[in-house]
């Protein structure tokens, strides 16, 4: 059984001076390439993971595009139900950093997915009834969603929602999703209630379990996560802290693989979000967005190893 993916597909940029930045000139650096977009990145954690991995994108007939084909295929994602269009130009992401790493400014075109229509979500419905579970993104547009929703029938759908801005437009849409992962602050938008204080936290995903949504999966940085269910289930988790952060940008991503993963494998609630926090402490020990060393083995050892139950 497949995990489906659709959603954003996109090629990342990351540039980082050698030296204080001298605005408006050439500045000496080291630039980095590599695949990304946030459900392709979860469907590739779930690919190294040991899930039968499907996505659903638009690339463009460009060097982008194969770039994104070919890291996803050496991955073991499956990207051969997405479509390739000329005249197009894939998604990209670039962000410049300073000589610390600290981010100045970064740009992305996301254009290209305003072709991912609610035509293309019907072209693929037995794609999508015929999947264990899908994972989306509001990078999408309302409509769009609003099909993948009304396609699925009885597929559970998990969505990502990126960022408050783009909260905002899933948000109509909240008590629908079977499983959501915002932070706190993305939960405030979807929920329109006050986030500030645990009580706030709370209520406001206890508030989206009574519309309808199965698994609310609270990210809380380093303090790991608030659950509330529909089946009543309300508990906070937690892993010991990794020893060393070397890059948080991949962690959302991974704790969203880690979550369906355990979703699929018929895990508790405890323990499906047990596989989301370590999936996540996977991510921040690696130098790259996804890591190359996550897996199932070394999944199931961290949660050993982090847990107060190892």
């Amino acid at each position: 059984m497949y995990v489906l993916g659709i959603g954003a597909a996109n090629v990342d940029v990351h540039g980082m001076s050698r030296a204080a930045i001298v605005m408006r000139d050439s500045n000496p650096g080291h630039l980095r390439t590599s695949a990304g977009g946030v459900t392709r990145n979860v469907m590739e954690n779930l690919a190294r993971l040991g899930v039968e991995a499907k996505m659903v994108s638009v690339l463009g007939d460009d060097l982008f595009g194969e770039l994104v084909k070919s890291e996803s295929a050496a991955a073991g994602l499956d990207m051969s139900e997405s479509l390739t269009l000329p005249g197009v130009t894939t998604s990209a992401y670039v962000s410049i950093l300073d000589e610390r790493a600290d981010m100045l400014v970064a740009m992305s075109d996301m254009s290209v997915l305003e072709h991912l229509t609610p035509a293309v979500v019907d072209s693929k419905r037995e794609l999508i009834r015929g999947a264990a579970t899908v994972v989306c993104d509001p990078c999408l547009g309302a409509e769009t969603l609003e099909r993948i929703l009304d396609s699925a029938g009885d597929t559970p759908v998990f969505l990502d929602p990126v960022s408050t801005a783009y909260a905002r437009r899933a948000a109509p849409l909240a008590g629908r999703f079977y499983g959501l992962k915002p932070n706190s602050l993305e939960l405030a938008v979807l929920a329109g209630m006050d986030t500030d204080t645990d009580e706030g936290v709370e209520r406001a995903a206890a508030s989206l379990a009574e519309r309808g949504a199965k698994c609310v999966a609270v990210s809380l940085g380093e303090r790991g996560c608030y659950f509330a269910g529909a089946g009543g289930e309300r508990f906070y988790r937690a892993l010991r802290p990794v020893s060393e952060m070397r890059n948080a940008t991949g962690a959302g991503d991974a704790f969203l693989a880690g979550l369906v993963y355990g979703f699929v494998k018929g895990m508790s609630p405890e323990d499906a979000v047990d596989c989301a926090l370590a999936a996540g402490h996977i991510a921040v020990e690696s130098d790259d967005t996804i890591s190359r060393e996550m897996s199932e083995l070394l999944l199931k050892y961290t949660i050993r190893n982090y847990s107060d139950k190892g």
